[in-house]
């Protein structure tokens, strides 16, 4: 099951700085439109989701995980999830 860790941190350069400190490659800024709805898809690598601002929904093992400002989502290598926005959102995206 994915790990949440909820941080006050919602600067994206301070983001970028940890996620680096910590070994993350391919770390960018994702936007997405309310209603957005992703299908069930893995990851073949070790994922973060830091949410900037809005609100992202992760479903995951049938379980909604509801990321707000601040949270930081971890995933396993090839997790099966999905994922929706009930608002505009923005975040962080970095694998490892």
């Amino acid at each position: 099951m994915a790990k949440v860790i909820h941080t006050d941190v919602t600067d994206e350069s301070k983001i970028y700085e940890t996620l680096r400190k910590e070994g993350f490659f391919n770390i960018f800024t994702w936007h997405d439109a309310k209603d957005t709805r992703y299908p069930v898809h893995t990851h073949p690598h070790y994922e973060v989701r830091w949410v900037i601002e809005g609100t992202l929904v992760i479903i995951e093992e049938g379980k909604e995980i509801a990321l707000h400002p601040g949270d930081r989502l971890e995933s396993l290598p090839n997790t099966p999830h999905a994922a929706y926005t009930p608002s505009g959102v923005t975040y962080v995206c970095a694998s490892r």
